[in-house]
């Protein structure tokens, strides 16, 4: 028995050391099959007479649309505006930035940030110093850097479709499977813990998407109020992004910036985003937690700890890129923290 309980320990390390690079696409595969398989028993229902792999098929193609789809908007915009923001770098360097007529609408602090970019931006030899330290070589050598990171995530997310396809398809079986491991591992409460954990995992999701729609809506409904352009498509893009660390806050502070720069006055800018950040500070804080927690069954305290101390110790993402522009190599790191 101690013979075949350490073969059993060395096959399952060596399996994952071997995945090791594949193990987080999977992870979000096995998490979304988990949170989806009621909705895609219903979807089955009505399609095939009961799950099929025609069914999975088309309900895999459904969440990749759904993904993509915000996903594509973000990524078109930014390719769109890599180009000019080069030349915007150069342009600066050679004849200075003068100020935005926006500025001058700024709330309380319009003189002092006029006065600032007169000094620091108009003038072409303070905007080459306080420039020096962008170069827009090394910008576009970053922006193709982006690009490959770009293709390597696609890559992870497509697989990770793949995987869900091959879950949904055999999700029975492998719920049996995983029942009966954890019985014989655990006894008779085996079967009570993997539902623990389903519950779990389907309060996270489902708590992170309600709460992040509702989000969306909101300050979608500022948008509209303050007159913000393409108050639509910011919207869409404010709710697929509320489900990730931050993802909203950048957006609502893009969506103030681009109704101030587009005419609009600077107290709805402000109001744009002050109302975006109270709507996700009482969403992320307050609301979020009891979601998550009433679904599992858990005290608001251990839900609270594990979501945020989740996020402390998993929520670092880096980035290190190495590249070659002009016979010169370019090495980076960049480090998003989701902790704080």
């Amino acid at each position: 028995m101690n013979a075949r309980v350490v073969f059993a320990v060395a096959v399952v390390a060596l399996s994952l050391w071997t995945a090791r690079g594949f193990l987080p696409p999977l992870i979000w595969a096995t998490i979304l099959a988990v949170t989806l398989w009621p909705l895609y028993i219903k979807f089955a229902a009505r399609l095939t007479s009961g799950p099929t792999r025609l069914a999975a098929v088309a309900f895999t193609a459904i969440v990749a649309l759904i993904l993509f789809t915000p996903m594509a908007l973000a990524i078109y915009q930014v390719a769109e505006q890599s180009g000019d923001i080069a030349n915007w770098l150069k342009k600066a360097r050679e004849s200075g930035i003068e100020v935005p007529d926006w500025i001058a609408r700024l709330p309380v602090v319009a003189e002092i940030v006029q006065q600032w970019w007169r000094d620091n931006l108009s003038d072409p030899k303070a905007a080459t110093a306080w420039l020096k330290t962008i170069n827009a070589d090394d910008a576009s050598g970053l922006f193709n850097t982006f690009g490959g990171q770009l293709m390597r995530r696609l890559f992870m997310l497509f697989f990770s479709l793949f995987a869900l396809f091959v879950l949904l398809s055999n999700g029975r079986s492998v719920a049996n499977r995983t029942i009966e491991t954890c019985d014989r591992i655990l006894g008779h409460p085996g079967e009570g813990v993997v539902q623990k954990i389903v519950d779990s995992i389907r309060g996270t999701v489902n708590g992170t998407v309600i709460v992040a729609i509702g989000e969306g809506l909101l300050i979608g409904v500022g948008y509209l109020a303050a007159g913000v352009p393409n108050a639509v498509m910011f919207t869409i893009i404010t709710t697929a992004f509320a489900m990730l660390p931050f993802g909203a806050w950048a957006v609502f502070t893009a969506a103030a910036a681009t109704l101030l720069s587009g005419g609009g006055s600077g107290i709805a800018a402000a109001g744009v985003f002050f109302w975006g950040a109270t709507v996700m500070l009482a969403g992320d804080h307050f609301v979020w937690p009891t979601l998550v927690g009433g679904a599992a069954r858990l005290p608001f305290l251990f839900a609270f700890v594990g979501i945020f101390g989740g996020l402390a110790a998993f929520g670092h993402t880096r980035f290190v890129f190495r590249t070659s522009h002009h016979g010169r190599t370019i090495d980076g790191l960049a480090r998003v923290d989701f902790s704080s």
